[in-house]
């Protein structure tokens, strides 16, 4: 899947509630370009939640495709993330782009690359970029051992990989869905 030194996104389902965050650094090469970039947006009027790990551009046109193919499909997250991952991967143009993608409904949560993967995290746990493993660790580590929020999880995970990795800062942004 690559090493994306562009951002960190994490998603967490916990209390009945899902939440995507990210952090808001853009980055090219050694330079931060933007501090504040929002990297979650709510698509199918706001049945879905979804994240961005990758080039910005690429995201862009990720999320539209992905929008398309909800609409497509009904705002059924699963046919729309399998459609999309297979042409991703097979298109010309698409298998091109440098990006993963997290998404998640009122049921389920999917990481999807373009290497033609859907999967579902068994723990309702996942985070990408280059600060991933580090928010995924200490998401894990927070809902082991403490009652905090999704929302409040999901925060403090990413503030501990803004701490740990330089392609992320704490300049966070966060969707909440109800499931």
């Amino acid at each position: 899947m690559g090493d994306w030194h562009h951002t960190t996104v994490v998603a967490v389902r916990r209390q009945g509630k899902l939440v995507i965050g990210s952090d808001g650094q853009v980055t090219f090469g050694n330079t931060v370009l933007k501090s504040s970039a929002a990297k979650v947006r709510r698509l199918a009027d706001g049945d879905v939640l979804a994240g961005f790990a990758g080039s910005v551009a690429d995201a862009m046109a990720l999320f539209t495709r992905f929008e398309a193919k909800l609409d497509e499909f009904a705002n059924n997250l699963e046919r729309a993330a399998v459609e999309l991952a297979k042409e991703w991967r097979t298109d010309r143009a698409l298998r091109h782009l440098e990006a993963l993608l997290i998404a998640g409904d009122r049921k389920m949560t999917l990481l999807v690359s373009g290497t033609g993967e859907v999967l579902a995290p068994d723990d309702e746990i996942v985070a990408v970029g280059s600060g991933g493993a580090y928010a995924m660790a200490a998401a894990r580590a927070l809902v082991a051992h403490t009652d905090l929020s999704a929302a409040e999880i999901v925060r403090e995970s990413l503030q501990i990989a803004a701490g740990i990795d330089i392609y992320t800062n704490d300049q966070i942004t966060l969707e909440e869905l109800d499931s």
